[in-house]
């Protein structure tokens, strides 16, 4: 197991060696997954468990450090089908109940966009 190690960062790749998956997705599939994963409040920690992206690479696309522009767009565009898909399902509920959640979905919403 031979495993490059870029000295000038101090963060560890993707969860200590032998504990997360291999990543079979491409780089730009990657920013997409990773994007959603972000919009649906996943931590990068449990992205990379799941996928076997580098946490290095998670933590740099939410800092900002790599895809400035691309990345943030993406956010949005999943949290807006998160909303969606949330009040869809709000739809199944009735009266008072749909109202309170309704709401709830939208100040969250608002939240997460004001960031």
């Amino acid at each position: 197991m031979n495993y490059q190690i870029d000295s000038d960062d101090p963060r560890t790749p993707s969860p200590p060696y032998g504990y997360s998956r291999v990543c079979t997705h491409s780089r730009e599939e990657q920013i997409h997954i990773v994007a959603e994963f972000h919009a649906h409040k996943i931590r990068p920690s449990r992205i990379a468990y799941r996928v076997g992206i580098d946490i290095a690479f998670i933590e740099q696309l939410i800092a900002g450090e790599i895809e400035q522009e691309r990345f943030p767009r993406l956010v949005a565009r999943y949290r807006r089908q998160r909303f969606a898909q949330r009040m869809r399902q709000s739809a199944a509920r009735k009266g008072i109940s749909r109202y309170e959640q309704e709401q709830r979905i939208e100040r969250e919403f608002r939240q997460e966009t004001d960031l």
